[in-house]
């Protein structure tokens, strides 16, 4: 049967945070989600933002205020995760959506001294979802992309101090690096004996904000800006696999998602596959390590 939005049951009793809220994927992801019945932990960079897109969906007089919590939290920021954790008081979360990110940003560094696709699109979600992992009761969603087949992670050199910057190779890597994560993490847990799963889903080629960097004459495949847009899909489309990964009851722990169509651009949800970068279960284990190190937050979860 072909998975569509309607596929999503009933979410009523349960509270899921969705990095990047305000806006593109995040913003469908949450107008779905509530629309269902959940509690949304809207966590957004920008408050101001966040609060105009809370109250464009509470526009829909049908949905208790109450269900949308909006909170500020910059996952580039190692600080700003730990405030957020914090101001969540160890309440029960069924589900984390770490659908925060950047692409193919001009050469930037973090707060904490990173580079900054590296640190958005990596060490905040892991350092999130460690810091959460007591409070977590079902699943984790990695937003992962096509483009994890770009190239591929530099361990010894993953905020480009030592090699010249390319925007996209690095926005590439981080994608590789989310799948990596989603898969590792999936592991240590049924190692652990735990319930909980893990899960990466990328939602193909679709207009959000996240363009707004871009370059498109230098996405390899992709000549003009015309014929971007002709493969493009619309947002709520593209957030199918990443409700999908956060819904489906029947979706085994450490599954791929992403569009059905020709090269996963477009199309209704299903499992897909990955690069075989991101099985090197050599590399998986030495990125855990790294993100550990780098944002000093260990999961306990066993070794896999």
């Amino acid at each position: 049967m072909t998975w569509t939005v309607g596929s999503v049951p009933d979410q009523s009793g349960r509270t899921v945070v969705v990095t990047g809220a305000n806006t593109g994927l995040g913003l469908e992801v949450t107008s779905v989600l509530v629309h269902r019945g959940a509690r949304v932990v809207m966590a957004c960079r920008n408050l101001a933002k966040g609060a105009a897109a809370r109250e464009r969906l509470l526009d829909d007089r049908s949905l208790d205020p109450g269900s949308l919590d909006l909170r500020q939290l910059d996952v580039a920021s190692l600080a700003s995760v730990r405030e957020f954790v914090a101001g969540l008081g160890g309440q029960p979360i069924d589900v984390l959506v770490n659908n925060a990110g950047v692409m193919a940003t001009p050469k930037a560094v973090s707060v904490d001294g990173h580079e900054v696709q590296f640190a958005t699109n990596v060490l905040g979600p892991f350092a999130l979802t460690m810091s959460l992992l007591p409070q977590l009761t079902d699943r984790v969603v990695w937003v992962a992309s096509n483009a994890h087949r770009l190239g591929g992670l530099e361990l010894d050199d993953p905020s480009f101090r030592h090699r010249r910057y390319n925007a996209w190779r690095a926005y590439g890597a981080t994608k590789l690096a989310d799948l990596m994560l989603a898969y590792e993490m999936q592991r240590r847990l049924t190692l652990a004996g735990s319930t909980l799963r893990s899960y990466a889903a990328h939602p193909g080629y679709s207009l959000t904000e996240l363009a707004r960097h871009q370059r498109f004459s230098s996405i390899p495949g992709l000549d003009t800006v015309q014929r971007t847009l002709r493969i493009a899909q619309p947002a709520a489309a593209g957030a199918w696999p990443l409700l999908m990964a956060a819904t489906d009851p029947s979706l085994p722990g450490g599954s791929y998602v992403g569009p059905s169509g020709r090269g996963e651009w477009a199309g209704p949800p299903t499992i897909v596959a990955s690069s075989p970068a991101s099985h090197d279960r050599d590399a998986q284990r030495t990125l855990w390590a790294l993100c550990e190190g780098l944002t000093g937050v260990t999961s306990g979860l066993p070794s896999s």
